[in-house]
């Protein structure tokens, strides 16, 4: 029996070493902008701070208790009932997903509104190995610490507890179910091995390749049939030649999910599903074509018919990241003790995706990420799972609710950054219309 052999580390430690290089040179980048009153900020910090060991529950009870996509009925409970302890009067269900959580606070009708999100599913097999416990900890924090100075601001902010990110795009959901429509910006933050400002995160589509061919018997009349999977094999090697002309942040990976059952029966269906990445929605739209050529063409050159099913599951878009909003999360996690990176310091290589893209171009929004773990934990792995329980992830819920809770407060009271953020998210486009980009 023979053993696969181990992958040579030369590519990721020669990352690994840029990015010390550049952790130790760079600087995070100031705000121009003041933001809310030192007073007040300092209330809202020392609110986060008093509500330490409620979120050190959430993030320990979320990890024990993990929930998958759309079945976080748990996990949204506890939310629910902590929000309830302090007097918050939640929602339920609300925006088409059962699972989903709707609190809001503040003292003006008519002023901005901002919403902090909350995820809290987890991985199938390996719990809260993405953290989400700490994210959801976070975000409840955030705007409880906001709901007890609610008579002091001049807008609103609205907590969702957004499920089923892990790939089923649970906020694209609630966003076509009305989430987004009276929130004029958005913020969340994430778990991770650094303190990052800012990071690439790729648009994702899912694709699922259907080839129907004739069977017939693969010895005695092999010419009376249209073998599918020939096809869906040409379609993988197409796809294995297309990547040699794809940008260098473009991913596709696919597995073949039936070949047929006998080998003696030419094969009549065959099915690849395979996932298609990359940094921007324009070339994710153009990756997209590309994909359905070389489906096409090997239904093509092996006589067979092919249905081409894209996103069973929403599909996420990149982030945008709004660059004003940032530069508050960096001067309020200053305040903690902690120096968020700019984006390029870490290796754009090391991009996933998220459905947090959805809503940043819908409206402005920021996605930092907070380190719990040592920079070489990778998320979605065990180890990650095991650092979303420790001490150090505690610390990040808490210091995570004040970045977040700062930022909303600089946003509503900034004026001028209020200004700068929707003139830098016009700039960048302004809002598309997410469910018919890709149509």
């Amino acid at each position: 029996m023979s053993h696969p052999t181990e992958p040579d580390r030369a590519y990721a430690g020669a990352i690994e070493e840029r990015t010390r290089t550049l952790v130790a040179g760079a600087a995070p980048e100031a705000s121009p902008f003041g933001g809310a009153p030192s007073d007040l900020a300092d209330d809202v910090e020392r609110g986060a701070e008093d509500l330490g060991d409620r979120l050190r529950h959430v993030v320990q009870h979320l990890h024990a208790h993990p929930e998958t996509a759309f079945e976080e009925h748990h996990s949204a409970m506890l939310l629910h009932q902590e929000l309830a302890r302090h007097g918050i009067d939640a929602r339920l269900g609300v925006h088409g997903v059962e699972t989903s959580v709707r609190a809001e606070t503040g003292g003006a009708d008519r002023g901005p509104t901002i919403a902090i999100l909350a995820e809290y599913d987890a991985l199938p097999g390996i719990g809260h190995a993405c953290g989400h416990n700490v994210i959801a900890a976070a975000g409840l924090g955030a705007f409880l610490a906001l709901a007890a100075v609610a008579d002091r601001l001049p807008g609103r902010v609205v907590l969702l507890g957004t499920p089923a990110e892990e790939g089923h795009s649970g906020k694209e959901v609630m966003a076509r179910n009305g989430a987004f429509e009276d929130v004029d910006a958005a913020i969340m933050v994430h778990p991770y091995g650094y303190d990052l400002a800012d990071q690439v995160w790729l648009g994702r589509r899912l694709l699922t390749l259907t080839f129907t061919g004739v069977e017939a018997h693969a010895s005695a009349q092999p010419f009376m049939g249209r073998n599918a999977l020939d096809a869906v094999s040409l379609a993988y090697q197409g796809i294995g030649l297309l990547r040699q002309q794809l940008p260098p942040s473009d991913r596709v990976h696919a597995n073949i999910t039936d070949g047929g059952q006998s080998p003696n029966i030419i094969p009549g269906r065959a099915v690849m599903k395979l996932y298609a990445r990359s940094r921007q929605p324009a070339t994710l739209k153009d990756l997209s074509a590309r994909l359905e050529d070389v489906a096409r063409g090997a239904a093509l050159m092996t006589g067979t018919g092919v249905e081409l099913q894209w996103d069973e599951y929403p599909p996420s878009l990149p982030i945008r990241t709004n660059t004003a909003l940032t530069g508050r999360w960096v001067a309020a996690q200053q305040r903690r003790g902690r120096s968020p990176l700019p984006l390029g310091v870490v290796s754009e290589t090391l991009a996933a995706s998220t459905d947090f893209g959805n809503v940043s171009y819908r409206i402005p929004g920021i996605h930092p990420l907070i380190r719990i773990a040592d920079p070489a934990t990778a998320l979605h792995t065990r180890e990650f799972a095991v650092a979303a329980a420790s001490g150090a992830a505690e610390s990040a819920a808490v210091d995570g609710a004040v970045g977040l809770a700062l930022t909303a407060l600089d946003y509503l009271l900034d004026a001028p950054l209020r200004e700068a953020v929707h003139a830098e998210f016009q700039a960048q486009g302004g809002p598309i219309d997410v469910p018919s980009y890709f149509a």
